[in-house]
């Protein structure tokens, strides 16, 4: 199977489980690897000092997430990162959609307890996505 594998990350040490999964899933597969960071405002805000000025918004910060998350990744297949806009489960799907993605790679945090009451992101992909879903067990991370 080649194709893309998408994987959603937001910093933590479970959405880093995630990719770490994802990676070796796409390396015995032989399937390019996507790692995508959601952000959901147009937060911008501007810092200074004298004459410097530098812009961060919401979009920079995830792009960042992705960024680092995906240069930690890419030892021996292709790995891309973006930032999409919108809340994670919506963002995922989306980029899924976008690059023709073959699976889509979550975590399990929030499967349990009141999150599993009130919803994840796993289970939100799992019920609207385009294509196959992958739910790396992630619990021991945190």
């Amino acid at each position: 199977m080649s194709g893309i594998i998408v994987v959603g990350v937001d910093g933590s040490a479970t959405a880093k489980k995630a990719a770490e999964q994802a990676r070796e899933l796409a390396a015995a597969l032989g399937a390019s690897l996507h790692v995508v960071s959601a952000f959901d405002s147009d937060k911008t805000e501007v810092f200074g000092s004298g004459s410097d000025r530098w812009i961060v918004s919401d979009a920079d910060a995830a792009e960042h997430v992705a960024r680092t998350v995906a240069d930690s990744l890419g030892r021996d297949i292709k790995v891309t990162y973006s930032a999409a806009r919108g809340r994670p489960a919506d963002a995922l799907i989306k980029e899924a959609l976008r690059t023709e993605a073959r699976i889509i790679v979550v975590g399990n945090r929030r499967m349990h307890g009141i999150g599993r009451v009130l919803g994840s992101v796993a289970n939100s992909v799992a019920h609207n996505a385009p294509c196959d879903v992958y739910i790396a067990n992630t619990y021991d991370a945190d």
